[in-house]
C-alpha cells in the first residue's frame, strides 16, 4: 500500500460487495474470499474526515508561502483510524481521475501518497518512506539534502495534494532522531504543495504534542478523534446501525436478517464498541458459518471466535444458555 503502484491498485480495484439480488449464488471460495476482504461500511469518523479534508484541500489549494493547514487523526487502536484515512484516500484519487483522465503518453498525475512512518523513524528513513512511494532512487552516498531535493521536486512535479502519513505516534521528538524526524515533516509541508493528514493512536497523549514541536504542529493541525461507538447517543443507536449495516453485507444462505441487531448490547459489551473488533468478529462468525455448514450466525458462533487480545481482556458478557 505505501507505494504508488500498490495505492492506485487498492483505489481502482472495485471494493468488494454484498450478493447482489437475482445473480448466481456464489460459490465457497468466492464467499470466504469476500467475508475475508470484506466491505467497508460508512462510520461517523470516515465521514467527518472526508468532509474536514475535503475543506482543508480547498483552504490550502493557493497558499503559497506557509505550510497548508493539516489534519490529525487520532484514537485508540481498532477504531478505524487507517480504515478512514484509505477510504478518504481512495475517494481523493477517484475523484481526481474521474476530473483528469489520464493522457496517454503523458506522465500520470498522482493526487494521493500514502506513507508509513517506520519504527524508531530517523529523518532518512523517513524521507526513504516518501521516496520509495514514488519509486524515487535512493544510493548510500546520497545526503540528506539531496535525498528531500529529489522527494520535494518529485512529489511536485508528479502533483501530489494529498499526503496521508500513517502510525505518526512513532515519532518520538525527545529523542535526537525523533526530533530531526520532526523536523522533516515539518520542512515537508512547507516545501510540498499538498495537505498532509497523520493518523496514529491516541496522538495527543504523546510526546508529539509536548515542546516547541508539539506547540507548532497543534498550531497547524485540526484534530478528528475517533472512538468506540456508543450502544446509544440521545435518540440514536450508532452501534446497532452499523451491526445491522455489516449484517446486510453478510453473503450466507441461511442467516436470519435482524439476528445481529438483536444482539448489539451483547456485541458492544464484547467489543467495547470498537468497530475493528466488531468487523473482526462477525467476519470470523461468517467465514465459521460457511465453514461448518451452518450458512448462519448465531450467539453460539459469537462466542467462539476468540477475538483480539485488547478486546478479550475487557470483562465478557456471561452468556444465559444457548441463546440463538
Amino acid at each position: 500500500m505505501d507505494t504508488w503502484h500498490g495505492f492506485q491498485t487498492f483505489a481502482t480495484t472495485p471494493a468488494p460487495a454484498p450478493p447482489a439480488p437475482g445473480k448466481p449464488q456464489r460459490s465457497i471460495e468466492e464467499r470466504l474470499a469476500y467475508h475475508s476482504a470484506f466491505v467497508t461500511v460508512r462510520t461517523p469518523a470516515i465521514d467527518t474526515l472526508a468532509l474536514t479534508v475535503r475543506r482543508l484541500m480547498l483552504l490550502g489549494r493557493h497558499q503559497r508561502t506557509t505550510a497548508r493547514p493539516s489534519l490529525i487523526l487520532t484514537g485508540p487502536a481498532a477504531t478505524g483510524k487507517t480504515t478512514a484515512l484509505l477510504e478518504v484516500g481512495r475517494t481523493c484519487h477517484l475523484a481526481h481521475t474521474r476530473q483528469h483522465p489520464p493522457t496517454p503518453g503523458q506522465q500520470p498525475v498522482v493526487p494521493v501518497a500514502y506513507v508509513l512512518v517506520p519504527p524508531g523513524a530517523s529523518a532518512k528513513t523517513l524521507t526513504a518512506g516518501f521516496a520509495r512511494y514514488l519509486g524515487i532512487p535512493v544510493t548510500a552516498r546520497m545526503t540528506q539534502a539531496q535525498l528531500m531535493q529529489a522527494v520535494c521536486h518529485t512529489y511536485n512535479t508528479a502533483g501530489v495534494r494529498l499526503v496521508l502519513i500513517d502510525e505518526i505516534h512513532r515519532l518520538n521528538p525527545r529523542t535526537t532522531t525523533g526530533a530531526e524526524a520532526a523536523d522533516l515533516l515539518k520542512d515537508l509541508t512547507e516545501r510540498i504543495g499538498a495537505t498532509f493528514v497523520y493518523a496514529g493512536i491516541d496522538v495527543t497523549g504523546t510526546a508529539l504534542f509536548s515542546g516547541v514541536r508539539g506547540a507548532q504542529l497543534a498550531a497547524r493541525a485540526s484534530l478528528v478523534e475517533t472512538g468506540a461507538l456508543p450502544a446509544r447517543l440521545g435518540a440514536r443507536r450508532p452501534f446497532t446501525d452499523l451491526v445491522t449495516d455489516l449484517e446486510a453485507a453478510l453473503d450466507l444462505q441461511r442467516h436470519q436478517a435482524g439476528t445481529l441487531p438483536r444482539h448489539a448490547p451483547y456485541l458492544h459489551q464484547r467489543t467495547a464498541g470498537r468497530i475493528g473488533s466488531l468487523a473482526r468478529l462477525i467476519r470470523e462468525a461468517a467465514l465459521t458459518a460457511i465453514l461448518d455448514g451452518t450458512e448462519r450466525i448465531t450467539k453460539t458462533t459469537l462466542d467462539a471466535v476468540r477475538l483480539d487480545h485488547q478486546a478479550e481482556t475487557h470483562p465478557r458478557p456471561h452468556s444465559r444458555g444457548r441463546v440463538r
